[in-house]
């Protein structure tokens, strides 16, 4: 099993960066539907999807979001990481089968509240940008090495 481990707010840097992928299937897009309660046709109706701008289904925007999200707890800062705030931008529609790569950069740190600014950029495998954003997040307090914990398994029934 491998390891997942965490910064700490003095270990981290200005400039330092991580990365993290993750394929966006079809289970994604029905999941997603049933804990948000988004059911919007642009991501589930193929025929209603095909006549909108995008010509097929597409992922939620916020899906991309929450990526972002697990970029943060479990590269960098890490697992124990709070998430204040984030700002998206939503740049082209994320697509079943598309690959995301979230890119972190590390923009800031304000040692009064222990506060990290880190830059994101989600690109699919074209290399083309998808979302781009800014997070505020507290590092963890304490360093860990844990166990990566594997999926909860799920059942997708219609």
């Amino acid at each position: 099993m491998s390891k997942l481990g965490n910064f700490t707010y003095e270990e981290i840097t200005t400039g330092q960066t991580a990365s993290y992928s993750k394929q966006v299937e079809e289970r994604d897009i029905q999941l997603f539907a049933a804990v948000s309660g988004d059911v919007n046709p642009v991501h589930l109706d193929a025929e209603f999807a095909a006549g909108t701008i995008f010509g097929e289904r597409i992922a939620h925007g916020m899906l991309t979001g929450a990526i972002i999200s697990a970029a943060l707890a479990m590269e960098l800062p890490g697992p124990g990481t709070i998430y204040l705030s984030q700002t998206l931008r939503f740049r082209q529609p994320v697509k079943i089968g598309d690959t995301i790569t979230i890119a972190l950069e590390v923009t800031d740190k304000q040692d009064r509240r222990k506060v990290v600014t880190i830059d994101c950029k989600a690109s699919n495998a074209a290399g083309k940008l998808v979302a781009t954003g800014t997070a505020e997040v507290i590092p963890p307090a304490q360093k860990l090495s844990i166990d990566r914990p594997s999926l909860p398994g799920v059942r997708i029934e219609p």
